[in-house]
This record gives structure tokens, sequence and C-alpha cells, in this order.
């Protein structure tokens, strides 16, 4: 299980592990990580509006993304406070990947666009634009045919 630690003016609170968590992923035990704290969200997930099979799908993990790409309301972030149930030690946990620009000229320029997928572009735009075109026509061709003819 975790360890404890006691941070400044914090009650003291487990710190768990990716291993830790990675042991409540079930239904019957479900942990999650958002903001690097650990909460155990078992009794919560019937209630769950997104139904439960979204946050087990979150666990063994960092689930801060999949956590705020939703747009949880403050409501809910507010009642995440009675879920909480300790801390999550950061390094046991695979770092995210960080993106930056540094603006040097050694980094490789962004690769061009490969030629199938221009081809899948074009041919995405064009083909419905012919079926357009030919749908017109005959649609023409037909009102001429039933037109009587004045001579």
């Amino acid at each position: 299980m975790g360890e404890s630690f006691s941070g400044a003016g914090e009650l003291e609170t487990a710190l768990y592990t990716l291993e830790d968590v990675l042991k409540h992923s079930t239904r019957d035990d479900c942990w999650i990580v958002v903001d690097g704290k650990v909460y155990d969200v078992t009794k919560f997930l019937l209630d769950h509006p997104g139904g439960d099979e979204v946050i087990i799908a979150s666990t063994g993990k960092d689930a801060t993304d999949d956590f705020e790409n939703v747009g949880h309301s403050n409501s809910a972030r507010a009642m995440m406070k009675e879920y909480v149930i300790g801390r999550a030690n950061a390094s046991t946990f695979p770092s995210k990947p960080s993106y930056s620009y540094s603006g040097s000229s050694t980094q490789a320029a962004p690769s061009a666009p490969d030629r199938s997928d221009l081809l899948i572009k074009v041919l995405q735009f064009v083909v419905p634009f012919f079926i357009l075109c030919f749908a017109l026509a005959l649609r023409y061709l037909a009102k001429e045919e039933r037109a009587p003819k004045v001579e």
C-alpha cells in the first residue's frame, strides 16, 4: 500500500504508486488519478452520468487529461473531494511528453503531407462535386423531355 507523507499545512495523507493504483481497476474496486490526487470512485461508478465504463477506462494511468477534456462542471469538481484517498507518487507514473518550440533551426521541420493523403482530400471534394453535377444534368434533361414542344 502507499506510504504516508506530511505536506506543509496538509493533513497526513497516503502516497500511492502506480503499482498501487493498478491493483484497483475493476467495477468492485476502482481508483483513478486526477491532478496528482488518488480517488477511490468505486461508490460513484453507478452514479456517473457518463457511465462506469468511462471511468474504468481511465484507471491505471494519470487520468487528468481524460477528466479535463470532458469539461466537468464546478459541482462535479467539488464532489470529487469526498473521494480523495491520497496523493499519487509522480515518480512512479510515466512522464507526459512536453512539447515546446525553442526557435532553433536545428529542429527538423514538419514533414510534408503524404501524396496519398493529398489525393484522398482532393477526391473527397471532387467526387461528390461530379456526382452533384451529374444529378443536376440528368434532372435538366428529364425536364426537357417532358416539356411540350412548341411548333
